[in-house]
């Protein structure tokens, strides 16, 4: 896999990759449900909980998406310091910050 500047990395979430897709597939459902439902002239607050719900599975996907960074691929520049680990700690307080303007 490719990291941001193209270089061959395995990411962080790897061994989480599945449990990830399969979590993606579920949003996916969720996201087509609510389209039918809108489809369907379904109650306003119904569609609005459904939308809620799937907020909420997406940013639970997110956490662990930042964790797994956190946890390899921060903590592996941190260990190689310099300008590497400068570099990943903006990006990680600027995906933060993205998330909780969310």
């Amino acid at each position: 896999m490719k990291t941001a500047n193209n270089e061959h990395h395995q990411h962080g979430y790897a061994q989480d990759q599945q449990a990830l897709i399969h979590r993606l597939s579920r949003i996916e459902g969720q996201v087509r449900a609510i389209k039918a439902m809108t489809e369907r002239g379904e109650y306003c607050i119904d569609i609005v909980t459904q939308i809620s719900a799937t907020t909420s599975a997406l940013k639970s996907v997110a956490q662990l998406m930042l964790n797994d960074h956190l946890e390899h691929c921060v903590h592996d520049a941190v260990h190689t310091g310099g300008e590497v680990a400068d570099q990943k700690i903006q990006e990680v307080q600027k995906v933060v910050a993205k998330l909780m303007k969310a």
